[in-house]
């Protein structure tokens, strides 16, 4: 596959587990790149962001951009493995206080 569609491919992925309709994003963070959906970099600064994301303490809370942090991997709209390196990552994020900024953008 030509690097142009595996890059479309990767960002369609993205779109469908962090936008889904029904719930906000359920967040699995792994320890392992092999069995994450996305490695994500967190940056300082929201002008490098894809995504501007609030933590929520409730599962049911649909927004974009809000996700939700999961204890158990099959209960997971997307397992994400955080990265030290912008280079690596395929999602960066910027996290806010304030659920009214929180948005992404692909």
């Amino acid at each position: 596959m030509s690097r142009f569609l595996l890059h479309s491919l990767k960002w369609m992925l993205l779109s469908i587990l962090f936008h889904a309709p029904v719930f906000g994003a359920q967040i699995f963070i792994t320890n392992y790149p092999s069995e994450a959906n996305a490695k994500v970099f967190v940056t300082k600064y929201p002008s490098e962001a894809n995504c501007i994301v609030y933590e929520t303490q409730y599962s049911s809370d649909n927004d974009p951009g809000v996700w939700f942090y999961t204890k158990y991997k099959g209960d997971a709209r997307a397992v994400i493995y955080y990265t030290q390196y912008k280079s690596d990552a395929d999602l960066i994020v910027y996290f806010t206080k304030y659920k009214s900024d929180a948005r992404c953008r692909y």
